[in-house]
């Protein structure tokens, strides 16, 4: 499955320039493509709204929030809208490289 170049440059966008809050990505054909970006001042609730309830989407969300010790921070969540369709699952795995999907982790996570 190919990833159209525009994710890659929002995702910067995002990550770099804050110019979105959230990025929701579909899949048209063979290729991930942008399907909506958030403003930088939608809220979670704006984010969730806009994801359609009946169709599988792909997004990235930038939560800001402060710590115990009242530190700002931001953390960039990955987000597969698609599970409550697969009913059964008992275990879930992210994985962003083959190494973090070992056969070890797999079993280490069943059990």
């Amino acid at each position: 499955m190919a990833v159209q170049d525009e994710c890659k440059l929002k995702f910067l966008e995002l990550k770099a320039k804050r110019n979105h809050r959230y990025i929701i990505f579909s899949i048209e054909g063979q290729q991930v493509v942008v399907d909506k970006l958030g403003n930088p001042d939608d809220t979670y609730d704006d984010f969730t709204a806009a994801l359609p309830a009946n169709e599988c989407r792909y997004a990235v969300y930038d939560f800001d929030f402060t710590t115990d010790e009242n530190v700002q921070k931001s953390k960039i969540f990955f987000i597969a809208w698609f599970k409550r369709e697969l009913d059964g699952i008992q275990v879930e795995l992210q994985a962003t490289d083959p190494s973090e999907m070992s056969l070890d982790i797999v079993k280490a996570r069943a059990i």
